[in-house]
């Protein structure tokens, strides 16, 4: 049976129940015959088969949302017990500084005991002595005259000696105390920390532009035409430019957007990223260096690291840099220069990166991201490539940015557009469209993501963009 009031079927019993009201109910048969209605079969599968295969995406997420998940709770657990080491080896740092603090004193009691020990002896000696001597048969008037004042000397001496030692202790009765708040605190304490939520990927929505405006970034010393190769936004809402053009950092003014403060460089700059709220790093391609610059008053370089590359990429995070060189591989360093790892190889020896342009790191350095001329890679901290992107609407990836939200911003010089990722490398869409301009070099955004900056190729101008928050 067929209702057309509900637009369903069902059997005879169950339209005679929930049906009985409707007028239109047909036996099927019979509808068909007598109505010009064809079964669109066709349409249907291909319905069905769309649906399908969102289902089948859906279902892959749920995957993947499962398998981060354990991967999430296994770092958890380790980074617990990493701290419970910690809390272990400081417990034994003041362990040990305890135990000093007696040591140090009963040594210099037992200092003081063994001083009174040598003065004691000293006046034994003398008594015995004198005591000795007017002993002797052989002494004569004179001889023993002078051996009763000696001993009358030592005598006086070794009474001072006993009224004094009288007055004083050499054994004192020490006794430690123990800090019953270190306990306290423990026995207030359910967990070693908090657990809380953070929103995943799901939450990040495609943003709109309200409006551009541009301003010039060119100083009277520049030679050359800017071109503005990277960006960063400080916490106070200054932004530093890398002038490759003309070997400079530069410092711009969060509301007039006016260069305050300039540094030549010895090489051209390629990107520069944030090391704290007083300082910045930059990569010097021709130099294979990367330079520290101190941000406190005027710009000044104040420390550098040498290597054995040419310096592109670069990144900070959890207390390392990431270097790239222009081709294949990504280096972590300590800020100290030390090599700590090399990522350029897959488990079976071929090349994860072909054309390194630019990296962003997430603070956890769970995840790198490296915009390849061919795409957006993001490995993992292992050199394990997570996801790949290299299809439209991105062409020619040459940039990427991460947000404060963890989505992720790549700009293509091809496409010539800013294209949107999540946090794991799934495409959001477009933000910044093609147009007939210079091709966009780098991207940035300040904290609050309410604004965004785009450089372009030999231009002196950079382009301030008006956001919405909802990333």
């Amino acid at each position: 049976m067929y209702c057309q009031n509900h637009d369903n079927v069902g059997c005879s019993t169950c339209m005679a129940v929930d049906h009985r009201l409707c007028k239109d109910a047909f036996y099927i048969p019979e509808f068909i015959q007598n109505n010009t209605y064809q079964v669109e079969s066709r349409q249907i599968q291909t319905k069905l088969k769309a649906l399908a295969e969102t289902l089948a995406k859906q279902a892959d997420r749920f995957k993947r949302d499962k398998q981060r998940l354990l991967k999430r709770k296994a770092e958890l657990l380790a980074d617990i017990r990493k701290f419970r080491q910690e809390i272990n080896d400081h417990l034994d740092k003041l362990e040990k500084s305890s135990i000093d603090v007696i040591e140090d004193k009963v040594r210099s009691l037992e200092d003081k005991i063994e001083d009174g020990l040598k003065q004691l002896q000293a006046n034994k000696s003398r008594i015995t002595s004198a005591n000795d001597k007017l002993a002797s048969e052989n002494a004569n008037q004179s001889e023993v005259f002078v051996y009763v004042k000696l001993a009358e000397d030592a005598a006086n001496v070794a009474n001072i000696y006993i009224e004094d030692a009288k007055s004083k202790s050499y054994v004192k009765d020490i006794d430690f105390q123990r800090d019953r708040r270190i306990v306290t605190q423990l026995e207030q304490k359910n967990t070693l920390g908090t657990l809380s939520e953070k929103l995943t990927k799901t939450a990040v929505t495609l943003f709109q532009i309200k409006g551009k405006q541009s301003y010039n970034v060119k100083v009277k010393s520049d030679i050359n035409n800017c071109c503005i190769t990277s960006a960063c936004c400080m916490e106070d809402g200054t932004i530093i430019l890398a002038d490759y053009n003309n070997n400079k950092l530069k410092r711009l003014h969060s509301y007039n957007y006016i260069v305050t403060d300039y540094c030549d460089l010895p090489g051209m700059p390629w990107q520069v990223c944030m090391i704290n709220n007083t300082q910045v790093a930059v990569t010097l391609q021709s130099k294979k260096e990367v330079h520290f610059i101190s941000l406190e008053r005027q710009l000044k370089t104040t420390n550098k690291i040498k290597t054995d590359f040419v310096c592109y990429g670069l990144a900070y995070a959890n207390n390392n840099l990431y270097i790239s060189d222009s081709k294949t591989s990504v280096y972590m360093y300590t800020l100290s220069g030390r090599k700590l790892h090399q990522i350029s190889k897959d488990q079976s020896g071929h090349d994860l990166l072909s054309n390194i342009r630019s990296l962003a790191v997430s603070q956890d350095a769970a995840r790198i991201y490296v915009a390849d001329y061919d795409g957006l890679i993001v490995l993992d901290n292992n050199g394990q490539v997570n996801t790949s992107f290299n299809d439209e609407p991105l062409k020619g990836a040459n940039w990427c940015y991460l947000t404060e939200a963890g989505s992720v911003l790549v700009s293509g010089v091809v496409s010539n557009n800013v294209v949107l990722f999540t946090c794991d490398g799934e495409l959001i869409g477009e933000v910044i469209e093609a147009d007939s301009g210079k091709a966009i070099k780098s991207i940035c955004c300040n904290q609050q993501m309410t604004k965004m900056y785009i450089s372009r190729y030999e231009n002196d101008n950079m382009e301030v963009y008006e956001i919405n928050k909802n990333i």
